[in-house]
């Protein structure tokens, strides 16, 4: 894959990463290892976890073992502030917090610096300034290379952005949220501020859970083992409108030769903010199909054709033909 650079920043990344979200949980350790060998082999160069993935820690230890030697090799991202314990006093943004967050991530991972770390959500007990210093002393460190945020909301990345150059603080070069061809809610704000403020977008859920991979077909029972099996995840993004949307992208894809997949990836890699698209993977050969269905680049006609057609409004149900 051709590497792009990611933001801001001297970072040089492949345009698809690896979400390894589902690492010690869903995937045990060699299936977890047998994915990331997949991905280094493939040019993947982006590896996004967090401390809670993989029920609170197992995420990034699995990860840290797989990548071994080739660390050096790999753009390393992780994220801290959920819960690490049942009484839900490890979590948050205070600087004490982020001190042993910090600690416990590097020594998950086997590593001495994490390229990226984003704060996973928003910590209302914790002014945004505590934080912004605590993650700027950690640059400093050489403990993190860059900082980013998560689930923020457009006031609350301009006011971080804000009280980091007033202080002339490190800031946040990117933000990771939810983004697809079904999920569009951040173009009103969070999309204008980020662009503002130069920050790279990092999309997840880019196949929203796979319905844009078109292995879900409206009627059809759930195949088990699959994300939509879950709750979470169906609830998110099982319901007609968003069949019918599929329906019309399949058949915008079907008139040129391509593929759903190919049309879920390269819509995004088509948008100048988009800094990389981080997609997870329950097996290589889901490795090698991201990899090869990347390279479609949008021409501005079919943005907008794809716009018109993933705009949603209020048709009650799915019908079919």
């Amino acid at each position: 894959m051709r590497e792009r650079q990611f933001g801001t920043t001297d970072l040089r990344v492949s345009p698809l990463g690896l979400g390894c979200n589902n690492f010690g949980g869903r995937l045990d350790p060699a299936a977890a290892r047998s994915i990331v060998h997949a991905a280094l082999d493939a040019g993947i160069t982006v590896f996004d976890t967090a401390d809670i993935y993989g029920m609170r820690g197992g995420s990034e230890s699995i990860l840290g073992e797989a990548l071994g030697a080739r660390r050096k090799d790999v753009v390393l991202v992780t994220k801290f502030g959920l819960a690490m314990d049942e009484e839900g006093q490890l979590k948050g943004g205070s600087a004490r917090y982020i001190e042993t967050a910090i600690e416990a991530s590097l020594k998950r991972l086997k590593t001495d610096w994490i390229d990226l770390y984003y704060l996973h959500r928003p910590d209302p007990a914790t002014p945004i300034e505590e934080t912004l210093r605590a993650l700027d002393s950690l640059i400093a460190q050489g403990k993190v290379r860059y900082i980013g945020c998560s689930n923020m909301s457009a006031s609350q990345i301009v006011e971080a952005q804000r009280i980091s150059q007033a202080n002339g603080l490190q800031r946040f070069i990117a933000c990771q949220d939810q983004y697809n061809l079904l999920s569009r809610q951040i173009e009103v704000e969070i999309i204008p501020a980020m662009e503002a403020h130069r920050l790279a977008l990092i999309p997840y859920f880019p196949l929203a859970s796979g319905m844009l991979t078109g292995k879900y077909a409206f009627g059809a029972p759930i195949p088990a083992g699959t994300r939509m099996s879950y709750k979470r995840y169906s609830d998110r993004f099982l319901n007609d409108e968003n069949f019918r949307i599929v329906e019309s992208l399949r058949a915008f894809c079907t008139q040129r030769g391509r593929s759903l997949l190919q049309l879920a990836f390269g819509w995004l890699l088509s948008k100048p903010y988009v800094g990389c698209v981080i997609a997870g993977a329950s097996a290589p050969e889901q490795i090698y199909q991201n990899v090869a269905a990347i390279d479609w680049r949008l021409n501005s006609a079919e943005m907008i054709e794809v716009d018109r057609l993933t705009t949603k409004h209020k048709e009650p149900s799915f019908k079919t033909s």
